[in-house]
């Protein structure tokens, strides 16, 4: 088993009459998609259609081809496809606007992009934009003929070929393109079925139901893998529903559900229930919920949320859980290291920390392969990968601590990223593209509290003319207005401060540190706007 492809190949002739995957209703609805389930053996033979089109148009090793088809059936079955020749597939976020999508297809140098029909339009922008050909098709259509032949096409693909290329944000400049092997995604899955203890998995009986998004890790390579190699059933939903999750999770019947910290924080705001335990989800498995709640939350539900630690780079090649007692429920603790993962926790002076002190976290695989399960390295950047791996270990940028019985404790981020709803957020990504507003002079971006999301987006701006009150609360508006046509709207700032001067080293580079401090005393202030209001999912014109 050297893909993905072969290995859901082999799912589907072990369990061929088994679900593969259950659309619930409501996404199906939302979507304007078939409800119901789509077995293994169907869905091995309409991935084998699909191969055979993109063989057929040229489409092979070494090609890249963007997805921009939500948490969809199809994006599952033209991924398998894709690899199943060798294409790399790189998922587009259905968020991403102008900037974001030319640096993406610029960047990646995708020879084609399958994508919802309303989303022609801003593709085909986009790479005119970057001075690039792309052939654009719907999930449905049949693939254009290649441009140019596949790159690697006397290679054989095997377990390094790049499986997919996602991207993850930068802390110095643009998004940085991790490229991720086969062993990868391999890695995850078996890591996820042989994991054990409060996070086992029943081979061919679980459902495991997500509202995560497939452009994302923990959904396309922890969900997706987990039930392929356990002939489980994934219940992939639009997105999170508060008002109807549970009702969703009874009738999906789901067994398992992934969440992000910012779930539970919503869902323990309704009102209690005498049936809020009336479901058969043996576990949840995410990071980030707030201390407070985590012991409330499985007291009134009935059941534990896992606390993971794992990044995009890492992958399962160092994924740490707490899924075995003491788990320190109230603590951020995201358990102890298994014996096929190495840990260093290095203080500020270089050297190892200490019990209880805050360090950064350095990570490899154990055994002869330090990169097993990891990602390849970022594309077109060496510079970058290298520094990543100084010394034969993974710098992390978190601040972790461990404690007195060896669990890890999550502390804080050392890099300049800030955390909403479970997206990072490069504050030097945002700031680049709030420079190209007229009015803004200079900017500096900040994570500020938010009681719902964790962080939200604080940006402190100077502007060419210092606006009043009145005049601070309309321009702040309309920077953000802006800002939805170029940003994904999450990543548009939530509050918008003007002041005088942005707190400079002696090299004219921003003090992050001071800039931490000073962004969360704004709101509130009469030259800072709460515009949180105006973030909201933006309709795209085709």
């Amino acid at each position: 088993m050297q893909t993905v492809f072969q290995a859901f190949s082999e799912a589907a002739r072990r369990w061929p009459d088994k679900p593969f995957l259950c659309i619930v209703p409501e996404t199906a609805q939302t979507y304007g998609i078939q409800a119901g389930e789509l077995r293994y053996g169907d869905s091995l033979d309409r991935v084998s259609r699909l191969s055979r089109a993109y063989a057929q148009a040229g489409y092979g090793h070494g090609h890249r081809a963007g997805l921009l088809l939500e948490n969809r059936p199809d994006f599952l079955l033209h991924w398998f496809a894709l690899n199943a020749l060798g294409v790399s597939v790189v998922p587009i976020n259905a968020e991403l606007r102008a900037a974001e999508l030319e640096y993406l297809v610029a960047h990646s140098e995708i020879a084609i992009a399958v994508a919802l029909p309303e989303r022609h339009g801003s593709l085909a922008t986009a790479a005119g934009a970057v001075g690039r050909t792309l052939a654009v098709m719907a999930p449905d259509g049949t693939p254009p003929p290649a441009a140019e032949p596949p790159p690697r096409k006397h290679l054989p693909i095997g377990a390094q070929t790049e499986c997919a290329l996602l991207y993850t944000s930068g802390t110095t400049g643009r998004p940085k393109g991790c490229m991720l092997p086969n062993t990868y995604f391999l890695q995850a899955g078996l890591w996820y079925r042989d994991a054990g203890g409060l996070a086992a998995l029943r081979i061919g009986s679980e459902r495991m139901l997500t509202p995560l998004p497939l452009v994302h890790m923990n959904a396309m390579a922890y969900s997706v893998m987990a039930m392929v190699l356990t002939g489980g059933c994934l219940v992939p939903l639009d997105r999170f529903h508060p008002r109807t999750w549970w009702q969703t999770v009874r009738e999906a019947r789901a067994t398992v559900v992934h969440y992000l910290g910012v779930m539970p924080a919503i869902l323990m705001k309704a009102a209690a229930s005498t049936d809020d335990a009336e479901h058969q989800v043996r576990f949840g498995f995410g990071a980030g919920i707030d201390p407070a709640l985590h012991q409330a939350f499985e007291t009134r539900f009935g059941f534990p949320l896992l606390e993971a630690w794992a990044m995009t780079e890492t992958g399962a090649g160092a994924v740490i859980i707490a899924d075995r007692e003491p788990r320190f429920v109230g603590s951020s603790c995201f358990g102890k290291e298994a014996p096929d993962v190495e840990v260093r926790l290095v203080n500020d002076a270089g050297q190892d920390a200490g019990t209880g002190e805050n360090a950064e976290l350095w990570v490899r695989h154990a055994g002869s392969d330090p990169r097993l399960g990891f990602f390849s390295g970022y594309l077109k950047d060496e510079a970058a990968t290298r520094a990543a791996w100084e010394g034969g270990w993974f710098h992390t940028g978190d601040i972790v601590r461990r404690n007195e019985q060896g669990y890890l404790h999550f502390v804080d981020r050392k890099k300049n990223v800030i955390r909403r709803s479970g997206e990072n957020i490069a504050a030097v990504e945002v700031e680049s593209v709030l420079l190209q507003h007229p009015a803004v002079k200079a900017v500096a971006c900040a994570a500020v509290p938010d009681p719902v999301r964790g962080d939200e987006v604080m940006a402190c701006i100077v502007p060419h003319a210092m606006p009043d009150a009145a005049g601070a609360a309309a321009l702040a508006r309309d920077i953000v207005s802006w800002s939805l046509t170029r940003l994904a709207y999450y990543k548009v700032p939530g509050y918008v401060a003007f002041i005088d001067a942005l707190p400079l080293t002696a090299t004219n580079k921003i003090q992050r540190g001071e800039l931490k401090t000073l962004a969360p005393t704004l709101p509130g202030s009469a030259l800072c706007s709460d515009t949180r209001d105006m973030k909201k999912r933006q309709e795209v014109a085709p």
